[in-house]
């Protein structure tokens, strides 16, 4: 039995794609997505995308190395080993701050990374839009936008003719990935 992914409509421009989006919007579709090859930010914006999460992720993770590592200064100099060098106070709180800030910068900078490939749910591999035909163009001049089968409006023949009267380039049908097999007996 071959299931379906969506149906997918390639157009020439961002501007025929955030058009296409809006009357879908319109509409009554919500489960779609959109690939170009630039950020498209009305594309994004009607898509739902936020994009605030990744800086939040950096903030606190910032801020929670900042205070193990100012915490770790603190706790060793103070209680764990104090030495009085040259009669400054155990607690030199300008001591700690450049080890605190490199610390802070290094744990928002990793947490960046790997929040942003989390919720980017990368590396992908292989997804059914790979195999549309001209997908691979998406990085380089097409705007894609897939209707996605898991929509509640969705049915092969109504997306693909909606999608057909919005004038793109071609509307292809996006196969989707089956069970993977299992070992050969």
């Amino acid at each position: 039995m071959t299931t379906i992914h969506g149906v997918m409509a390639e157009f020439g421009s961002d501007e025929r794609l955030v058009a296409a989006l809006k009357a879908a919007r319109a509409a009554g579709w919500r489960r779609m997505d959109a690939f170009a090859p630039f950020p498209v930010a009305e594309a994004a914006e009607l898509l739902g995308s936020r994009g605030n999460r990744v800086a939040w992720i950096a903030i606190t993770a910032g801020l929670l190395g900042a205070g193990i590592a100012y915490g770790t200064q603190w706790w060793l100099s103070v209680h764990d080993y104090p030495i009085n060098v040259g009669g400054r106070p155990l607690h030199a709180w300008p001591a700690f701050l450049p080890a605190t800030t490199i610390v802070a910068i290094l744990w928002a900078a990793a947490a960046s990374l790997i929040g942003m490939l989390v919720l980017n749910r990368l590396p992908r591999l292989s997804h059914p839009v790979f195999a549309a035909p001209g997908f691979a163009r998406a990085s380089e001049d097409r705007f894609f936008l897939l209707m996605q089968s898991d929509d509640p409006r969705f049915g092969a023949a109504a997306a693909t003719r909606f999608l057909a009267a919005r004038q793109p380039l071609r509307v292809v049908e996006v196969p989707g990935q089956g069970p993977t097999p299992g070992p050969p007996t």
